[in-house]
């Protein structure tokens, strides 16, 4: 494996991480890894292993995403672990084209989290995706519905309508909600409020910035709306998600 200056500590530090891979084996419609900040891969789970056309998982340490997989997919992927190196935040619930264990490709939902030295430094990334066989069975994923959801994750700080969500997504509300809930469990309205409301707690545990300016850059009417769905979701409020977050530093 090629190494660079911070892989020696991002190794050490990643140990346990990479044992965690051996969890995920017996789960053939999941695939866990862990990246460093280069996007190579330090481990993968055993089910990544035929995707990939690989003879053992140490096959893929030190590869990037274009070594295993087709262009346009390790162009997403990289596109995403670039995103989340910049922002330092969690990618969630990404809905991404994959390859199954039988060679074909298919869909799945993807969630990658940075991983952080105590001392702020960037050590990689953690990645898990879960296979939507049954919904690419049933042609109920495709490029536009795909795009459609990418709409929401890039532009929540707006105001989204439905009318323009069907129209990239090719669906009728009625359509699009049956199809969002099938996927996320959520209908597109209820999707679009969690996908605010994760944004806005990761800024509120990690930056200082105003309550209201976190409010206002993640698409909330104001404050109080903030607060109401921080309530309703998490039982807490914004001050309080705050003080539990720098507690939890602190000790």
């Amino acid at each position: 494996m090629h190494m660079t200056m911070q892989q020696p500590h991002l190794v050490c530090d990643l140990a346990a991480v990479g044992a965690m891979a051996a969890l995920f084996d017996h789960l053939p419609d999941v695939v866990f890894s862990v990246k460093d900040p280069d996007s190579r891969y330090l481990a993968i789970s055993e089910g990544c292993v035929p995707r990939c056309a690989l003879r053992n998982r140490g096959q893929a340490e030190g590869r990037t995403a274009h070594e295993l997989f087709p262009r346009d997919m390790a162009n997403r992927y990289r596109e995403q672990d670039s995103l989340l190196f910049a922002e330092r935040a969690p990618l969630r619930n990404r809905l991404d084209l994959t390859i199954y264990p039988d060679g074909a490709p298919g869909w799945c939902l993807t969630s990658k989290q940075p991983l952080l030295h105590p001392d702020g430094r960037l050590l990689g990334l953690v990645c898990i995706s879960k296979d939507l066989a049954d919904l690419t069975r049933e042609k109920l994923l495709d490029a536009r519905f795909a795009a459609c959801v990418d709409h929401i994750q890039a532009h929540y700080h707006r105001s989204l309508h439905l009318e323009e969500l069907c129209e990239l997504s090719g669906l009728s509300i009625g359509q699009l909600d049956r199809r969002m809930k099938r996927v996320f469990q959520l209908c597109a309205g209820d999707f679009i409020r969690r996908t605010r409301m994760e944004a806005a707690c990761h800024a509120i545990r990690h930056s200082r910035r105003p309550l209201a300016d976190i409010a206002a850059g993640c698409g909330f009417s104001d404050q109080s709306a903030l607060t109401r769905l921080c309530r309703q979701l998490l039982g807490l409020s914004p001050r309080q998600l705050r003080m539990q977050a720098l507690a939890a530093r602190q000790s």
